[in-house]
């Protein structure tokens, strides 16, 4: 196997891992906060709009997590230093 096709084989591959793991990551925890602010709206509705409030702020935040592995996907995919070194060396 040459190398440009080992190079892109391989930044495939971390891709798919980065995105699949940094994906399924925030939503177990997205899923496990909204069943507990649930759980807290049930057990006090008093304090409801204190518990969405803090529940939107607390989504945002472990959904960023999952911005950011897509962030690194498209880094590994798009502008892989290894793949245009490989291009450049491949050319001469």
């Amino acid at each position: 196997m040459d190398p440009i096709t080992l190079i892109g084989a391989m930044s495939v591959l971390a891709a798919g891992l980065c995105i699949s793991i940094g994906g399924v990551g925030p939503a177990l925890g997205e899923g496990n906060t909204a069943a507990n602010a649930l759980r807290a709206m049930a057990q006090q509705p008093d304090e409801a709009s204190t518990i969405t409030r803090t529940l939107f702020v607390a989504m945002a935040m472990i959904e960023s997590t999952a911005i950011y592995a897509f962030v690194v996907t498209v880094l590994i995919l798009y502008f892989n230093p290894f793949w245009n070194y490989a291009v450049e060396m491949a050319s001469k």
